[in-house]
């Protein structure tokens, strides 16, 4: 065997070891801007913006459109506390969904229209709980703190929007306040 053959061979290893190593780094970026942008949409939908607890809801597989429906029904249920949703809580709900990339005009945007008209139905709010319950559970206990409060936090926001008498006293109502007991015990 010549020299330089032993060279070509050497080279044309060489050439296919940097290759696979070449595709092997362009598959890790690819992937990395994938999450990067998977995050981006969670935390649009969400409002949540730990970047550990938005990792965590990727790697259990879970849409922005999941997000955008776990974040929506306590707004929904805590404005439906008192029997109707007052003109305050109707605003400080849309504020809310818009800030989570949820507009009017699709389908999540059409679905909270309705619910704002008519009370969704009880089961709406079984399936929530449910489904937070079984979430809580995969989560780590920063991530489930996280979410709860993000969560919580824009429903009581909402109960607030009403206000209490005249702008005195407490802003939440007890049955405003009951449901946020019953929204946080989801998370047990």
């Amino acid at each position: 065997m010549s020299q330089e053959f032993l060279g070509d061979r050497k080279k044309a290893l060489e050439d296919s070891f940097f290759a696979k190593e070449s595709d092997k780094l362009r598959d890790e970026l690819k992937q990395q801007e994938e999450v990067k942008a998977s995050k981006e949409s969670l935390s649009e939908a969400s409002g949540i913006t730990d970047s550990a607890v938005l990792e965590q809801l990727i790697a259990l597989d879970i849409g922005s459109d999941t997000v955008a429906a776990i974040s929506l029904v306590p707004l929904v249920e805590v404005a439906w506390a008192d029997g109707d949703v007052d003109d305050k809580e109707r605003d400080a709900i849309l504020v809310a969904a818009e800030a989570a990339g949820i507009g009017r005009d699709s389908a999540s945007g059409q679905l909270l229209d309705s619910w704002l008209a008519e009370r969704p139905d009880r089961s709406v709010l079984s399936a929530w709980k449910e489904y937070v319950g079984a979430l809580s559970a995969t989560l780590n206990v920063e991530g489930k703190n996280t979410l709860k409060r993000d969560l919580l936090g824009r429903a009581r926001s909402v109960a607030e929007a009403a206000g209490g008498f005249i702008g005195l006293g407490n802003k939440i109502s007890k049955s405003e306040q009951d449901v946020l007991d019953e929204l946080d015990r989801a998370f047990s």
